[in-house]
């Protein structure tokens, strides 16, 4: 026997539809790269997306063809989101800060028919737009009198002309829910990026549960920035999110200096923010050396790599920003996992709290986890074991675009599949869990485990520290030991010996990197995480003390 309700496919155009109707007046605000502030609403956006779903069906886009952006957070990159995505067609969001032939080889890969982009990005479009014979236009996203004068682009086609062009009255299809709506590339470390492609039904179930209030808890109360790109899976769904629950939605466009963000934080009195850890290290050091505070910011998303736990300390302490610990991938749309206390933590004493929001957390309602070891067994969840974490859910991929890589999925014994998603992790008798590492990062010393995150996390702690990395080096007789790289802060200075030092009870003693080096700069991978493999290839030939 079936239930007898309604049938009606779970769509990102009902998301727009539902933040028109219901919360017209809220206000979406950009700072647009010609340096302006730029003010409309929910209703103005969704007649917006209306033009430019029409304009793109007369340039002859279909269902289910790709259309690309290369663009910073702001209400036109917004507008493609909700244009492509609701009439059928796929919005496919590329990260700019990948190299340009990477940039051309993913393009290639995807057949994207049309490339919207930012002027900034200019220079990468003219010097790809002749190895990508798919794309039929190029789409500068300006008004007509900041068109490039001589650019040698073939068909490109001016934002606002398109707009204008088009009616702003469109039925958006009732297409199957099941029907591809987004397209991310992971960051491509190792060999060619690979493709995560969204279905609506997986967009809506994910901004469902992020919305939760023991996962993101976005409101309509809220003012929300989001720092996170929204060529970073999505902005981690936010602008479906903000859409559900009717926020107020503030773009930074270019700007994500400590100096821009804080200015743009009072303006529109943001309450809710969400980034990596290497931008709020930023915004930290600008309020902290100009002696500001925040009036209305309360609580933030930290994601994309691990929080190391004296910046969860100093918003919370310094600020009264509550840090909101998360974990997920591409893979995973992108949110996994969400550290919140529970009630039997509110008791807890300050520092056992901190130990709580130092992990990444508990899973939220549609994503099944477990830690296995080497042979595939299950592992306990005791806090302890480390363990290859596997995952599975409604909105975790089963396969990547056009099989590249193979399939990715593991079986276990029920024949249930599972995503390995190389992360190393421990989960406890709470359900909380907390990764140690990536599996290709994790430091194998005498045939033990060392945890290179909680090693940084612990240097990031130490006041003269600006940046810190670990990684293993070969050894004759532990196979690796950890070395510390480190960048100092600016003016400050620390040596080696205090560094070590440092660590002193904090962790098991033979956890203790056998070596520090100085450097000016640590390199950051195109979503701001710390590019180990660069590091690696870099110490290749050190030689440990120890060793």
């Amino acid at each position: 026997m079936q239930g007898l309700m309604m049938d009606m496919p779970l769509l990102v155009s009902s998301l727009l539809t539902h933040a028109a109707r219901h919360f017209p007046d809220v206000e979406i605000v950009s700072r647009r790269i010609e340096g302006d502030i730029h003010r409309y609403t929910w209703s103005d956006c969704a007649q917006r997306c209306a033009q430019l779903a029409n304009a793109l069906t007369a340039a002859g886009v279909n269902q289910g063809d790709r259309v690309a952006t290369l663009a910073w957070n702001g209400y036109r990159h917004l507008e493609t989101y909700y244009a492509v995505g609701g009439m059928g067609s796929v919005i496919h969001t590329i990260n700019p800060r990948l190299h340009p032939e990477q940039i051309a080889w993913i393009i290639n890969h995807a057949e994207d028919r049309y490339l919207a982009f930012d002027l900034t990005f200019l220079p990468i479009i003219e010097g790809i737009a002749a190895l990508c014979p798919t794309v039929r236009g190029w789409i500068a996203m300006c008004d007509r009198d900041r068109m490039p004068a001589d650019s040698k682009i073939p068909n490109l086609l001016c934002y606002e002309e398109l707009i204008a062009s088009g009616s702003n009255a469109f039925d958006w299809p009732q297409i199957d829910e099941r029907s591809a709506v987004a397209l991310c590339y992971t960051s491509g470390t190792t060999g060619n990026p690979k493709g995560a492609l969204y279905s609506h039904r997986s967009t809506i179930l994910h901004a469902y549960a992020a919305a939760l209030p023991d996962a993101m808890g976005c409101s309509t109360r809220d003012s929300i920035l989001p720092v996170v790109p929204m060529f970073h899976v999505n902005a981690w769904g936010l602008p479906y999110i903000c859409a559900m629950v009717g926020a107020k939605l503030v773009f930074p466009g270019a700007a994500l200096d400590g100096k821009s963000l804080y200015e743009l934080f009072e303006a529109e009195k943001i309450t809710y923010s969400a980034g990596v850890p290497t931008v709020w290290l930023g915004l930290l050091q600008y309020v902290s050396s100009n002696n500001l505070k925040f009036s209305t910011f309360s609580r933030t998303v930290i994601g994309g790599s691990a929080c190391p736990p004296a910046m969860i300390k100093a918003f919370r302490e310094q600020y009264g920003v509550e840090v909101i610990h998360a974990w997920g991938m591409t893979e995973l749309s992108p949110l996994g996992t969400v550290s919140q206390l529970m009630s039997k933590h509110l008791d807890l004493p300050e520092s056992d709290q901190m130990t709580v929001f130092a992990k990444q957390g508990k899973s939220l309602f549609g994503v099944d986890m477990k830690i296995v070891g080497d042979d595939g067994q299950d592992l306990p969840w005791d806090g302890k074991t480390f363990g290859d974490l596997l995952v599975r859910g409604p909105w975790v991929v089963k396969s990547y675009f056009r099989g590249e890589g193979g399939d990715p999925l593991r079986k276990d014994e029920h024949g249930h599949d599972w995503f390995p998603t190389g992360d190393v992790a421990t989960i406890d008798a709470d359900g909380y869990m907390q990764i140690t590492d990536r599996s290709k990062d994790v430091i194998k010393s005498g045939g033990e485990w060392i945890s290179s995150i909680d090693l940084e996390n612990l240097a990031i702690g130490h006041p003269a520290v600006a940046q810190a990395a670990v990684i293993g080096i070969a050894h004759p007789k532990w196979d690796e030991r950890p070395l510390l790289i480190v960048v100092r802060k600016a003016g400050m200075d620390v040596s080696k010996e205090e560094l070590l030092a440092y660590y002193e009870g904090k962790i098991a003693k033979w956890w203790t990197p056998d070596d520090v080096q100085f450097v000016d700069s640590i390199p950051l991978g195109a979503t701001g995480k710390l590019l180990k493999t660069r590091l690696r290839e870099q110490f290749k030939d050190y030689r440990l003390p120890s060793a």
